[in-house]
């Protein structure tokens, strides 16, 4: 492959691994050639050279999947251009098996390890407080000395609301789940600081049932039922959507509805289908991927929270244009 380039071994090996000093063109030049040769480095002796594995763990209670395989597809497109590969480890919530999986991918030398989860207030059964690798916590709690990346819920909450209300919706209401989660009780007082003294907040679960049980509530018992209704997640918001079908009441014509995840196969199958908050879970991965490999770089990363914006995805259910 070398010759083919016209360089050195030596050239070649550092224009691949993108080390050492050459011109712009040859480097592109010795890819160009690779890649024609379908020429591939050999990971072993690379990772003996640099004494990395170029593997990172990502280790997860979310044994469904809602939150995680988001963040695992942002990880993954952040690193595979790098040569890294990712390869997950699901753990319920069994700290037995959370341990075996941490001392296999120790034993597999990872470079760095990302923990994540299915809710941003509890943290994984394991701790990896004293790992000789660098770890980053992604959509889960960390320690205060971790690097943390987390959607703002705020941020989304009140974007959601600003929006309906600009709907020219008057008496907006909030259906979310159960108080004792953290993320509830943020998008809460973000609605209600939209809102103001007229919120109204009613909790319960995170399901479709309890969004037809919250509409059964409020059209029983309200002189004047709402013209908005902001949901805690989108199995809510279907539930209620599907709940005022069923009572004659017309979706966006009578109450604009949103939700909050933007759960694709939820949101987009929702009649009419569902405007809603996207936590933008696979950039917030992509940053996760980057800090930990810069760790392992040896790059210094100042520990904290980061809460990376949402985005309202604006479909059929509340009315409006999408936002320009």
């Amino acid at each position: 492959m070398a010759a083919a380039a016209g360089v050195s071994v030596a050239t070649a090996s550092r224009a691949l691994n993108d080390t050492g000093r050459m011109t712009d063109e040859t480097r592109e030049r010795v890819k160009q050639v690779a890649a024609e040769l379908g020429f591939r480095p050999n990971a072993m002796a690379r990772g003996l050279l640099s004494k990395r594995s170029f593997t990172i763990g990502l280790l997860t209670n979310d044994t469904y999947g809602r939150f995680t395989l988001p963040v695992m597809a942002g990880i993954s497109e952040a690193l595979v251009d790098r040569g890294v590969s990712v390869f997950l480890c699901a753990i319920e919530d069994d700290a037995t098996l959370a341990k075996v999986h941490v001392d296999a991918m120790l034993d597999k030398q990872v470079d760095g390890i990302i923990a994540s989860g299915k809710r941003v207030d509890r943290r994984l059964p394991v701790d990896l407080s004293k790992a000789p690798v660098p770890v980053v916590y992604a959509f889960t709690d960390g320690p205060d000395d971790s690097v943390t990346f987390v959607s703002d819920d705020a941020q989304g909450s009140r974007e959601a609301v600003e929006w309906l209300a600009g709907c020219g919706r008057k008496r907006i209401v909030h259906i979310t789940g159960p108080e004792s989660f953290a993320s509830v009780h943020v998008r809460a007082e973000a609605y209600r600081a939209v809102v103001g003294e007229q919120a109204e907040i009613y909790y319960g679960k995170w399901t479709e049932a309890w969004g037809h049980e919250a509409v059964a509530r409020l059209w029983d018992g309200a002189a004047i039922p709402p013209d908005g209704i902001f949901c805690g997640n989108d199995q809510i918001a279907r539930g209620v959507v599907d709940a005022l079908r069923e009572r004659g009441v017309t979706v966006p014509g009578d109450v604009s509805v949103v939700g909050f995840d933007n759960w694709e196969i939820v949101a987009a199958a929702t009649r009419p289908p569902l405007t809603t908050v996207d936590m933008n879970l696979r950039a917030l991965g992509r940053e996760a991927g980057l800090t930990v490999l810069a760790l392992a770089e040896g790059e210094r990363v100042e520990p904290g929270i980061r809460r990376l914006p949402c985005q309202l995805v604006v479909r059929q259910s509340c009315g409006g244009s999408a936002p320009t």
